[in-house]
């Protein structure tokens, strides 16, 4: 059987912090506050593959007042996922997801995003789309106090 799963995810932009998106460092002068890294487009995919599960979201499973995930790398969190995908005899089909952000431009950081990524869901590269987009000015993404990420996975799970 084929299950599909949306995920979302939005963190607040503050100065000083380091940007990591989809496991990318990426150059920038804010970073996503949050209790791991932040990094919103990892969420995003956790989500995604939690919902094609039947499971509940990432902040049931990595509650923000676990001490042991206070700033942990989201690819970490991401791996304990694929492995509870891999204990229900799943493989992940495709994700596709899209980044909201003014700046920084995200096209050029892609790459590095599909590169992180693709071993860790274990697919290739051209198993994931990531798209950018801006919100055109509008809300906080717009006034570039946050940024918001998309996903959906396609899982080959058995029947």
């Amino acid at each position: 059987m084929h299950k599909i799963g949306l995920g979302y995810d939005i963190h607040r932009l503050e100065a000083g912090r380091r940007l990591v998106l989809g496991g990318a460092d990426i150059p920038s002068g804010a970073g996503l506050l949050g209790h791991s890294d932040g990094d919103a487009l990892v969420h995003a995919v956790i989500d995604a593959l939690l919902g094609a599960l039947g499971e509940s979201d990432i902040g049931t499973h990595f509650p923000d007042t676990d001490p042991h995930t206070a700033g942990a790398r989201s690819l970490g969190l991401l791996e304990t996922v694929m492995g509870l995908v891999r204990s229900r005899g799943g493989e992940i089909v495709n994700v596709d997801a899209v980044i909201v952000a003014e700046e920084p431009k995200m096209g050029p950081h892609i790459t590095a995003m599909k590169a992180a990524l693709a071993p860790v869901l274990g697919v290739p590269e051209t198993a994931l789309g990531i798209k950018a987009k801006t919100n055109e000015g509008l809300g906080p993404v717009g006034e570039k106090r946050a940024i918001a990420c998309y996903a959906v996975a396609f899982l080959k799970l058995p029947d």
